[in-house]
This record gives C-alpha cells, sequence and structure tokens, in this order.
C-alpha cells in the first residue's frame, strides 16, 4: 500500500480520499477549512495536516481535487505547498478542471524538482465519486500515468491516458462541451412536452431507448419535471468551465457556437439565483421565460 496525500475535501474530493482510505492506503488530508479534515478523519481514519506541505511529505502520490487555477496554484506551490514537501520522485495527480495553462506551468515546476505531474480531470458527478464510478481523463508522463493508475483505479470506472501533460484537461473540455449542449437539448424537449400538455415521464420512456437516449436523460430527466435541481455539479462551476473551453477555443480556433450560447443561458440562470442548482436547471429559465 501506498503513503498517500490528498488536498481538498469537497464532494467530490471528500468521498475519493475515502475510498482510498478503506482500501488500506496510509492517507493524510488537507482541506483549507480544518474542521472538514477533522470530520474526515474522524469518519474515515487516517491523519490530518494544517498545510499542503505538512500533508505531502514523504508522500509517495499527492492527490488534488480544489476549485480551480488560483486553488491549485496554492496548494502546490510557495513554502507551504505540496511541491516543497514532496520527495524527487514523487507523483503529483490533479483531479481540478482547469486551464491548460496552469497545467503545463505547475507540469515545469514539478519537473524541475523531479517531482512528475499528471493532470486528471475527472466527470461522474458526485455520485460517481461516492460510488467509485468516476471516468478519469488524464495527461502526463506514461510512467508517471502508470504508477499512478493502480491508485486511481480506486475510484474509477474508466481511467484513460489521452496523451502528454494538458491533454487530460482538453478532454475535460471536450466532456463539457458535450454535456452543455446535451442538456440544453433535453430542457427544451421536456419543456416542450409540457407546452404540449404531454406526460414528460411517458415521452421519456419513449424517446430515451432510441437515438435520443444519454446518460443526461436517465440521470435527470425525473428531477427535472420535479424542478428539483441539487443534485450535482453546480452551475457556477460549470460557467467556470465553459469559461476555459471558450478562452482554450479562441486560442485553437475552435468553433464553438452552441458552448457560447448554452454558456449565456447558465448566466440567466445564475441571474435567477440558480448558481448553486446543478446544470440541469436550464429547463428553470425555459419556465421562466413562460
Amino acid at each position: 500500500m501506498a503513503k498517500l496525500a490528498f488536498l481538498g475535501l469537497g464532494v467530490m474530493g471528500a468521498p475519493m480520499a475515502g475510498h482510498l482510505q478503506k482500501a488500506g492506503h496510509d492517507v493524510t488530508v488537507y482541506n483549507r477549512t480544518t474542521a472538514k479534515a477533522q470530520d474526515w478523519v474522524n469518519t474515515h481514519g487516517g491523519a490530518m495536516a494544517t498545510t499542503p506541505h505538512d500533508a505531502a511529505k514523504g508522500a509517495d502520490f499527492v492527490m488534488a481535487c480544489v476549485g480551480n487555477d488560483d486553488d491549485l496554484r496554492g496548494v502546490c506551490l510557495g513554502e507551504d505547498g505540496a511541491f516543497a514537501g514532496m520527495d524527487a520522485g514523487g507523483v503529483f495527480v490533479d483531479h481540478t478542471t482547469v486551464s491548460a495553462q496552469v497545467t503545463t506551468e505547475l507540469y515545469a515546476a514539478a519537473d524541475a524538482l523531479q517531482i512528475s505531474f499528471v493532470d486528471a480531470p475527472i466527470s461522474g458527478g458526485q455520485a460517481g465519486a461516492e460510488n467509485a464510478q468516476l471516468s478519469i481523463m488524464c495527461g502526463g508522463d506514461e510512467g508517471a500515468y502508470a504508477r499512478a493508475e493502480p491508485i486511481m483505479d480506486v475510484y474509477a470506472k474508466l481511467c484513460r491516458r489521452i496523451g502528454t501533460s494538458g491533454a487530460g484537461q482538453m478532454t475535460k473540455m471536450c466532456n463539457q462541451i458535450a454535456i452543455a449542449g446535451l442538456v440544453q437539448g433535453l430542457s427544451e424537449a421536456l419543456h416542450f412536452a409540457e407546452k404540449a400538455g404531454l406526460d414528460g415521464r411517458a415521452v421519456v420512456e419513449v424517446i430515451s431507448q432510441g437515438a435520443a437516449g444519454s446518460w443526461q436523460m436517465a440521470n435527470r430527466y425525473e428531477t427535472m419535471l420535479d424542478d428539483h435541481f441539487d443534485h450535482g455539479f453546480a452551475v457556477d462551476w460549470m460557467r467556470k468551465d465553459l469559461g476555459i473551453c471558450l478562452d482554450t477555443a479562441d486560442e485553437n480556433g475552435a468553433s464553438l457556437p452552441v458552448t457560447a450560447l448554452v454558456d449565456q443561458f447558465y448566466k440567466d440562470v445564475q441571474k435567477l439565483g440558480g448558481g448553486r442548482w446543478d446544470t440541469s436547471s436550464l429547463i428553470k429559465r425555459l419556465r421562466a421565460m413562460g
């Protein structure tokens, strides 16, 4: 079993770290809110540290799942950062969804210290983290990925190296681009059914078995019909991710007209007070329009 550190105990990180501890690894956790780290230790065992540096000290692998680019830099760099506490030969695995730019920056900073850096963003939502059914898309050196894969497999349904450093984050952008269009299409279909006086559940029972079927339809249609939007990834975080997608598209020349439009629709949801609603709340915007 390995000595591990896990940085960030949000709705995704806490259960992921829990799976690692349950699997028999020696896990030390860090969270910006110390009380969360203490609660995790009380529940799962293991140990806690008050800085990323102390959590990472002597760890074979350091996993991070924090909020954004600045949060990731904060736990990696500086005297209290994880890089300063890691030994040469250690592997840092970043599960945060961040820009390709910060991934490039941190890969170089880690390499200078003889630390490996694997970008490994995740998809599957809170339920995927709790049930160890995450899809993990990775970028980084082949050797570092090969070492880290058995650790990630503890909470993964599927784990793949897509390419060199940054490829994982680029793949996560593809994931978010696809989700944005799918959720808007599903929202419009359910809204149309409501306006037409149809039984939404009966409609989905039929169309989900044909070409219209999707994970979003299977897992979100009932809560969308019930006007219940507390099931996973929040609108605020989706807008952060779509902003990264659109900025990257400006750089590489990709055309993302639907993504740009849906990003603005999510902005409308935020104006409705739905920043913490899950991403399926796009239907709330349609209902608010009458």
